[in-house]
């Protein structure tokens, strides 16, 4: 599949003569006529082959798949010290500052492109006689066009809100300059068309490219993942965030959604209904393709770093990356940092906040897979991450089955996660939570996912006494927020999903909150205000030894009863046997300044925490969060209807 997208891109693009300066210009010609490209499967599929190439353009490889997720309580990396017009700024929250950032406006082209060659690939498997005479390889590809279509529809939407909405190829004779279409309807129509075409989508075990691919059970998967959406909560142009059910008409046949399950047809307009849809549509993913998850967590992670593939297991669908020009960044820009090796070297700009690693269980086994305290040196030597520095440790260019060369950065091969199987079961357990409240069933698929997380000695405490207690709505509500952090960290998700909850604002306040606490009582301050004292226990210095180049921390959490007798600077680490050095660890979280001239001892925030959110700066957290991106300035300058009024941007830092 990886050489497959390659090989093909020179073939889709005679065809599909799309500018990527200008996404929609119908002037191009067409090097093969459409009946023809579209007469065989062998053909089509490299037509639609020519969709899934888009995914190894830089706008997605590291823009769109990771690096433009706005800091989270999970995931977040500080920005510079002002706005810069760069990533960096969509970090902090100040995305409405890029107008005229130039990969903003490749996303958005890419985005489109995408979406155009995906109309195409309909349009012509549609009309062609093998599909009309129930060709099943014909439907698959059909099946995966409209899945491609509503993966970037979603990319939309979450990052720009409400969008034009292109359902036709560009022809000459139909509007190409369109308004933005409320997200939700843009929601319900991909939901309704995979659903329409779900059944005839090969499942991932039926042929040959298997997981590489978008296949039945991702599909099913999606339609649930976009019902959460479409139930969820957005940005409105007047910057107020709001369900559909709040502001829209829903008897608007537009907003609706029919389906048909165990031979009841069913239709869904209200939130409540869409968290039935996606209920459904778990349970039927689970009654025909159900698995027990991996026990192993980090063996999922280790085969997309050694380029395995496996069906029927934890991922449904990865992205495709190969090891050539285009070949995908995981492991370079998100993952184990790594310099100077002989497989090159990737600084992840994917780092977790502190309170996210004091968080997790210190029993929870997801926990050291997910988050790396150590970046390599080379292919041996491992050095401390600080606090404010932790990397996600699911994916290793160090791992990768390939002589990368010591000069490589990109292109790692390492494939990007879509979906994972045990999101299936979390979004079944917050589905039934909403519409029945804790139920056995909800319990169930949340047990089925911490099971795995704790050894068998820890389960009664860690997971049935915990999901036991979990007697409320809001509790399980609350429970399913933390698990799907702790599952899926590094992955992100955290923006989207704290997005459609509507909790963004409340979730900064509160971590802005504890970092400052955690590092006052690194320092002992405040320590008779409980909000501080509860984090006495932490360490504020972290003592570690390295032995053949593997870093082992005396006390990774908490501080130590007794200080180590031999500490030596870093740099004599490895020439002093048994000894120790230090490094400050949660005293990273509040800054000591000492004034030069008068020697006067103050306490401020750490930087980290000042501007890791600064574009939010509502103190209660109830005010929407600006989390969306300003439309390209070159796009609005060339549309009638395009603007950047509204929808909570913030176009200026005066």
């Amino acid at each position: 599949m990886k050489k497959i997208i390659n090989t093909t891109i020179l073939f889709c693009t005679l065809l599909i003569a799309v500018s990527c300066d200008d996404f929609l210009d119908v002037e191009s010609p067409s090097a093969f006529d459409s009946d023809y490209v579209f007469s065989n499967a062998a053909d089509a599929k490299k037509m639609v082959l020519g969709v899934y190439a888009l995914f190894s353009q830089d706008t997605y490889t590291s823009r769109m798949s990771n690096v433009f997720m706005q800091n989270t309580d999970v995931e977040a990396n500080e920005p510079s010290a002002n706005p810069d017009g760069s990533r960096r700024d969509v970090w902090s929250l100040q995305g409405g500052l890029l107008q005229n950032f130039g990969d903003i406006l490749k996303c958005w082209n890419d985005n489109y492109l995408a979406i155009e060659r995906a109309n195409q690939c309909i349009e012509g498997i549609e009309a062609s006689e093998e599909y009309k005479k129930g060709n099943s390889d014909m439907k698959m590809l059909l099946g995966e066009a409209y899945c491609l279509r509503a993966y970037r529809y979603f990319l939309l939407c979450n990052y720009w809100g409400d969008v034009p909405y292109h359902r036709e190829s560009a022809k000459a004779g139909i509007q190409l300059d369109k308004p933005r279409t409320d997200k939700n309807i843009i929601y319900s129509g991909v939901i309704q068309d995979l659903i329409d075409h779900e059944e005839g989508m090969y499942f991932a075990d039926q042929y040959p490219d298997g997981i590489e691919r978008m296949n039945r059970e991702f599909c099913l998967g999606f339609i649930a993942r976009l019902a959460l959406f479409r139930a969820g909560y957005g940005m409105t142009k007047e910057g107020i965030m709001k369900r559909a059910d709040e502001y829209l008409d829903l008897n608007n046949d537009s907003l609706a959604v029919t389906y048909t399950i165990d031979g009841v047809t069913k239709t869904a307009r209200t939130y409540k209904e869409y968290y039935q849809l996606a209920k459904d549509y778990t349970q039927k993913l689970i009654s025909l393709r159900g698995r027990e998850l991996n026990p192993n967590y980090a063996q999922i992670f280790e085969n997309q770093s050694r380029w395995i593939t496996t069906v029927n297991d934890d991922v449904l669908y990865e992205v495709a990356f190969t090891n050539i020009n285009g070949g995908g960044d995981v492991g370079w820009c998100i993952g184990v940092t790594v310099s100077n090796s002989s497989k090159g070297s990737g600084s992840s700009y994917i780092c977790f906040t502190p309170t996210y690693y004091y968080s997790f269980d210190e029993n929870d086994r997801r926990l050291p897979i997910t988050i790396s305290m150590v970046n390599y040196s080379s292919d041996t030597q491992q050095n401390m991450n600080s606090i404010t520095k932790m990397t996600p440790g699911k994916w290793n260019r160090l791992l990768v089955p390939a002589d990368l060369g010591p000069s490589s950065s990109k292109s790692t091969g390492i494939n990007w996660p879509l979906m994972r199987y045990s999101d299936i079961l979390l979004m079944l357990a917050e589905a039934e939570n909403e519409l029945n409240g804790p139920t056995s069933l909800a319990k169930e698929m949340l047990t089925k996912v911490r099971n795995r997380a704790f050894a068998p000695e820890d389960r009664t405490e860690k997971v049935i006494n915990y999901i036991n207690a979990l007697n409320s709505k809001e509790k399980f509500f609350e429970a399913i927020v933390n698990e799907r952090a702790w599952e899926f960290g590094g992955e992100c998700l955290r923006k989207f999903d704290l997005v459609r909850w509507n909790n963004y604002g409340e979730r900064i306040v509160r971590t802005k909150q504890d970092l400052n606490n955690i590092g006052k009582a690194a320092y002992g301050l405040e320590v008779e205000n409980p909000e501080v004292a509860q984090y006495a226990h932490y360490a504020d210095v972290l003592y570690y030894t390295r032995n053949n180049g593997t870093i082992s921390i005396l006390n990774p959490r908490y501080k130590v009863e007794i200080v180590p007798e031999n500490i030596v600077p870093e740099a004599d680490l490895d020439k002093t046997p048994g000894a120790y050095a230090s490094m400050n660890w949660c005293k990273n979280l509040y800054r000591k300044i000492t004034d030069s001239k008068t020697g006067e001892v103050t306490y401020e925030p750490a930087t980290f925490t000042e501007r890791s959110w600064r574009g939010y700066t509502d103190p209660t957290g109830i005010s929407a969060v600006p989390y969306l991106l300003p439309i390209p300035a070159q796009v609005v300058g060339a549309s009638k209807y395009l603007d950047n009024n509204g929808y909570g941007h913030v176009l200026s830092s005066n």
